[in-house]
């Protein structure tokens, strides 16, 4: 163990963090549950349960347009959760976060206003081999409906971005340069300053998809020098439907708005309306307020435990699940990155996915099965379907060896 692993195991008490979340202690069919499905969605821990069931026991009431008392808290913490937000990515303004339904909301968002504003026939958006489907079809149907060109920078047999291909490929009408941070089912974590760089020197606005890198290492939008940046709360511990897009100030007043309706007006006449300031012109009708009160409390939490020390325990237990799985005879991980995340994709010959999925739940271990929204790049690696593992901070080393036992039983079975 190096002295880095001994000052980690010392400062991250993962029995501990454990207790924070109370879907962990439950058995699946008479075993102790393992969790590894984290790419999908995470657990919560019990502070943003709490924070979410007192909204609505207690505070209950409409934001923004209220002056009564409960409308005033409500107010005061949703916007207080949208600093939190701003804070946790360094974002300069408050009014730069936009709230959504999630990361594929905010993708959409951007492809609806500053596409459309933007792009036009003969221009082009490029994207990666790569792409989560949600940072592949809005992009296709602006494309197609604008006579656009979607072009798509190849990977490498590790799972890499080519990124000598990705530069050539950004030209005179590349007008957005869109890409996942971190891939969901490669676990390849993209060099998104440098991809981003390359864009900006060609005068293409960027795109980055955050969905899964923001729960797992620090992300700085300044730093990056990205225009948008997506991402969800429920991956990070926060609850489902919320999520947020960070947007450069002059772009996003520069937008049109997504949605029409209550709340994005600053006022209405038969003749004419003016729409809001930011980040209200993004935000119409009642949004998901104890979602984004809920996404405040998981920033919270995370930031109690400390990103970079998630970060590191992380990468730990990563190395270890590595180890391990790649001992396992026939198995194959998809996605050999040298820089990746704690996602593995695998398959196992002789064994279909969807079979191996199922008899690791009835040993208690949850993992995602089929193409993870990612068909394009599955189809480049010879796999229709994949088993995936995704560890998150409330894991363990235990765990995995509970994970690589039940492996080895189902080979035995589907053998």
């Amino acid at each position: 163990m190096t002295n880095a692993q001994t000052t980690t195991a010392k400062t991250f008490d993962v029995e501990k963090i454990r207790r924070d979340f109370p879907s962990l202690n439950q058995s699946v069919y008479g075993k102790p549950l393992v969790y590894l499905d984290n790419a999908a969605t995470a657990q919560k821990p019990n502070a943003v349960i709490d924070v979410t069931e007192h909204y609505y026991r207690v505070v209950n009431a409409n934001i923004h347009r209220g002056v009564h008392r409960l409308s005033q808290l409500a107010t005061d913490a949703y916007e207080g959760a949208r600093e939190k937000i701003r804070n946790f990515i360094n974002a300069e303004k408050a009014s730069e976060i936009i709230y959504t339904r999630g990361c594929t909301e905010a993708i959409n968002l951007v492809a609806a206003t500053y596409g459309r504003q933007n792009v036009g026939a003969g221009d082009e958006v490029l994207i990666t081999e790569m792409e989560h489907h949600s940072n592949i079809v809005p992009w296709q149907a602006l494309c197609e409906e604008k006579g656009a060109t979607l072009r798509v920078a190849p990977v490498n047999e590790r799972g890499e971005v080519e990124l000598e291909a990705f530069e050539r490929m950004i030209g005179e009408r590349t007008k957005i340069v869109a890409f996942a941070h971190q891939s969901n089912s490669l676990g390849t974590i993209n060099p998104a300053k440098e991809m981003t760089r390359m864009a900006r020197e060609k005068g293409a606005a960027t795109l980055i998809d955050g969905a899964q890198s923001i729960p797992h290492f620090r992300v700085d939008v300044r730093d990056l020098g990205c225009d948008f940046y997506a991402f969800s709360a429920h991956k990070m511990y926060g609850p489902t439907g919320s999520g947020a897009l960070y947007g450069r100030e002059e772009l996003l007043e520069s937008m049109p708005p997504y949605q029409l309706g209550g709340d994005m007006i600053s006022a209405v006449s038969f003749e004419k309306t003016t729409y809001n300031k930011l980040p209200y012109k993004f935000e119409a009708g009642t949004p998901n307020i104890a979602g984004g009160i809920g996404f405040g409390a998981a920033v919270d939490y995370v930031e109690s435990i400390g990103i970079d020390e998630i970060e590191r325990y992380e990468r730990e237990l990563s190395d270890y699940a590595w180890e391990k799985l790649r001992a396992i005879e026939g198995l194959r991980i998809i996605g050999t990155a040298e820089d990746r995340g704690a996602v593995f994709s695998f398959v196992v010959e002789g064994a279909h996915a969807h079979d191996l999925a199922t008899i690791l739940d009835v040993e208690g271990v949850a993992v995602r099965a089929g193409h993870l929204c990612t068909q394009p790049i599955l189809k480049k690696f010879g796999v229709p379907a994949v088993a995936r593992a995704a560890v998150s901070l409330y894991n363990t080393r235990e765990e995995i060896d509970r994970l690589v036992e039940a492996i080895e039983k189902a080979k035995r079975m589907l053998g």
